[in-house]
This record gives C-alpha cells, structure tokens and sequence, in this order.
C-alpha cells in the first residue's frame, strides 16, 4: 500500500490530497500570484502526476521540497507551466491593435521622430507573439522607428517562454495568422529561420514576476497586459493594475484581458477608451 502524500510511478489513478492541493496552491499564490479554487484540483492533479512520473519522484513531499532546492529556480518554472496555459496568437484580439496603430502610435511617432523617448510593454508576453505584433504595428507605420528612441520590452515570470520569445521562430501555421499588410515585414525569415533583426532590434526581453515591485526607472506610454490577472484574486489584481497605472505617463494606454475588469483604487485614475482599453489621466484628475 502507498503511503499518503507519496506517489507511484506505475500509478495510473493518483490524485491529490486535499492538504497537497492546498499546500501546491499556497505556495503558487506566494511565489507566483495564482489564485487557485479548488475546481482546478483535478487539473492540477493530471498534470502533476505526469510530471512526477517523468521524473519517477515517488513521495509529494520530495516534489514540494525541490522547490526550495539547489535547482529552485527550474523546478518553479516547470511547476508554473503546469499551472498555467500559454494560449496566445500574432494580433490576437485585433480592436486592440487598431487601437494602437490609429490613437496610440501616431503621436508617439512623432514624438520619436523630434528626440523624444518612447517605451512600450507586454507584461506576460508568453511566447513573444504578442510583442512581435506590435513591433510589425510599430514598424509599418514608421519604418526608421529602431534608428530612434523606440523601444518595446517583452517580460514573462517564466524564462521558458521568454527564451523562446527571444529565438523569434514560429512554425508556418502561427505565422499564418499575420495579416497580410504584414507579411512585407516578415517575407523571408534568414538563414537560421528567425524573424528579421528589424523586427528583433526593436525588443529587448526578460523574466519578471509582476506581483514584486516593477525594477524600472521611466515610465511607459503604453501597456499590454492581457489574459495574465485572470489568474490573480481580486486583491492581487488590484496591487497589479495600481502598479500598472503608476509605471504609465499620464496619457499612457493600458490594455487588458476580455475577460478582466479594472477595479480598486487603479479605476480612479485609468479612463475607459474602448473593449477593455484604458487611459491614465494626469495626476490629480479621475474618472
């Protein structure tokens, strides 16, 4: 017989405990921000048992004890690509887009064109198509903008997807989904099958963990948030769209989940400009 919190290779049936369910739980709101209900035990469970498999681990308690190990740093990782699900596509939710191309960028622009300093950010880019996506925006409209001030910066809390974010290949049917006013921005990708530096020139990215203080010093005049506080609790969210709002310019852009809302103090200050699209006034000023 198996003793409680250990698991067998050979198990085929293994679920989780109700304790190791909440411990797994505690330590992802902790470390990562996820809220966790319990609907997503049996989730969890499928997915964790196939990774202790693989890593023929047979005690739950080994498992929770390497993410606090000597490779801490990995094993987090992995459990937080089993914990999340990274689903995303090039102009995915394409209001948004039209948004920045025809209100956000055009004065930005020229602002970049006169000296001026322009930042942009996809916080969660996951695998960098969102990114990429607004680099092809950016750089359709201003084909100089790497020779300027202009820079969009990709961060993700999982340095797996940012590694691939940074590699800049994508199979042939993801990039299929480039409109085709697009497609002169990406017609041949080089030799090593990456997208042209043009577009890679204009991004730098890293790993970030968006509920620890933001390590920047200048603000930005937009950013891209989307699908990543879905899976916050309220609380989180809000300590999450507040640090949003004050690493923006006043006039900066914010864009969201469709299926997030704004809410807490963040609201006062960011203004409805379209589908879960918001602006953030200048100091002083609220909704």
């Amino acid at each position: 017989m198996r003793a409680e919190g250990s698991i067998s290779p050979s198990t085929e049936n293994f679920s989780l405990t109700d304790q190791e369910f909440e411990a797994i739980a505690q330590f992802a709101h902790k470390h990562f921000g996820l809220a966790m209900a319990s609907s997503k035990k049996p989730l969890v469970s499928s997915r964790l048992a196939r990774k202790l498999r693989q890593r023929n681990i047979t005690r739950f308690k080994d498992y929770l004890a390497s993410l606090d190990g000597p490779n801490a740093d990995q094993e987090r990782s992995g459990l937080l690509s089993l914990l999340t699900t990274n689903v995303t596509h090039f102009f995915r939710e394409p209001h948004h887009f039209e948004t920045l191309r025809n209100d956000v960028l055009p004065p930005l622009i020229e602002q970049a064109r006169r000296g001026g300093r322009v930042r942009l950010w996809s916080a969660g880019c996951s695998n960098g198509q969102e990114p990429y996506s607004i680099a092809m925006t950016v750089l359709d409209i201003c084909p100089e903008a790497a020779q300027l001030d202009f820079k969009i910066l990709g961060t993700d809390i999982d340095p797996v997807v940012v590694q691939h974010a940074q590699a800049a290949k994508y199979p042939e049917d993801e990039l299929a989904q480039i409109d085709a006013k697009y497609s002169k921005l990406v017609p041949k990708r080089g030799p090593d099958g990456r997208f042209p530096e043009s577009l890679r020139k204009l991004i730098t990215f890293g790993v970030l963990n968006l509920i620890e203080p933001f390590p920047f010093r200048g603000r930005f005049d937009a950013i891209f948030c989307r699908n990543v506080a879905i899976y916050f609790d309220n609380p989180t969210q809000q300590k999450v769209w507040s640090a949003f709002q004050n690493a923006l310019n006043p006039g900066g852009y914010l864009f969201i989940g469709h299926s997030e809302r704004m809410s807490g103090p963040a609201a006062q200050q960011l203004k409805t400009a379209g589908i879960t699209t918001y602006v953030n006034l200048p100091a002083g000023r609220k909704t």
